[in-house]
């Protein structure tokens, strides 16, 4: 079998990189938002990164209506609208940034530029201090990261070259080829199980709880770290039978660490700025909220806490 060979100037689509964070893993980290996601959670922050194809955000409370994005844009697809602002053709972006930087108030910016591994190294190797004095390093998360497989693989193998702690943030809905592929070059994956009932994951955000499943029984079969994550909404999962379900199946897989995610909405802007409609409650949960589920998962054995 031929071994597969890294290179540095592999492209990946990227929706940001976030220095200094705190939230993504243990330690101080940076997390590379990769762009693309199987799923479709109406409550996601990052709706900007489902798409595999450069997303354009548009605040129009920062537009001045000069239309000098739509003069430059190269593919056309941004035209004048019936109000003055412009209108996006988004499937259209190749992502080339020219809109967000003529824009003279910042009211565009685009998601799923592209990188090579070269220039996203050169971000996450600036901080290789603060790594190693915190226990921190780095955290490919997104949209999901393992729907660039190759890119990833190659981010995965420059850290390693360069000494960096690895993590991967993922739903869980890949292929369980691309899991087992990053999983000798991963330190710890943070795995989001959203609910364990197969009709309704598949109804409300397009996921295959079955495959989510099986992917993390045959990554605890690695002996990777592996932390599941459920992230708990509010008129989707977070009731006692349910999250109950959930532990279950967690525990069934040979997980023992969880932690709950409370429901935020810090992402609502964006889905006005992209034109999309959001219809989740408009106020978040805090942890105090949870301590019930928290209770009942360590009474069912896991080692449960908030995030």
């Amino acid at each position: 079998m031929t071994s597969r060979i890294p290179s540095a100037e592999t492209v990946l689509r990227v929706v940001s990189i976030q220095r200094f964070s705190l939230q993504d893993g243990p330690g101080i980290r940076t997390t590379v938002f990769l762009q693309g996601c199987p799923l479709h959670c109406p409550w996601c922050a990052n709706p900007e990164s489902r798409p595999l194809h450069p997303v354009q955000r548009h605040s129009v409370g920062k537009c001045s209506r000069c239309l000098r994005c739509a003069a430059v844009c190269p593919e056309g697809c941004i035209q004048p609208g019936p109000d003055g602002f412009p209108s996006f053709d988004r499937k259209s972006c190749i992502g080339c940034g020219t809109c967000e930087k003529t824009c003279p108030g910042g009211a565009i910016s685009v998601s799923g530029k592209p990188m090579t591994v070269r220039e996203i190294m050169e971000t996450v190797g600036r901080d290789t201090d603060y790594y190693r004095n915190s226990g921190g390093g780095v955290t490919f998360s997104g949209g999901e990261p393992l729907l660039q497989p190759e890119g990833l693989m190659d981010l995965l193998e420059a850290a390693k070259d360069q000494g960096i702690d690895t993590a991967i943030e993922t739903c869980g809905n890949v292929p369980t080829e691309r899991i087992l592929q990053a999983a000798p070059l991963t330190g710890l994956f943070l795995f989001d199980i959203k609910h364990d009932d197969p009709v309704v994951l598949k109804k409300v955000t397009g996921g295959d709880a079955d495959l989510i499943f099986r992917n993390l029984a045959a990554l605890s079969g690695t002996g990777r770290k592996v932390i599941a994550r459920v992230p708990c909404i509010p008129g989707f999962n977070l009731e006692e039978n349910v999250l109950r379900d959930i532990y279950t199946r967690i525990a069934a897989c040979g997980i023992g660490t969880v932690r709950l995610l409370p429901y935020h909405t810090y992402g609502v802007d964006k889905y006005r700025e992209l034109s999309l409609p959001y219809t989740f409650p408009r106020k978040g949960i805090g942890n105090e909220d949870l301590e019930a589920f928290v209770q009942m998962g360590r009474r069912m054995g896991l080692d449960v806490q908030p995030w």
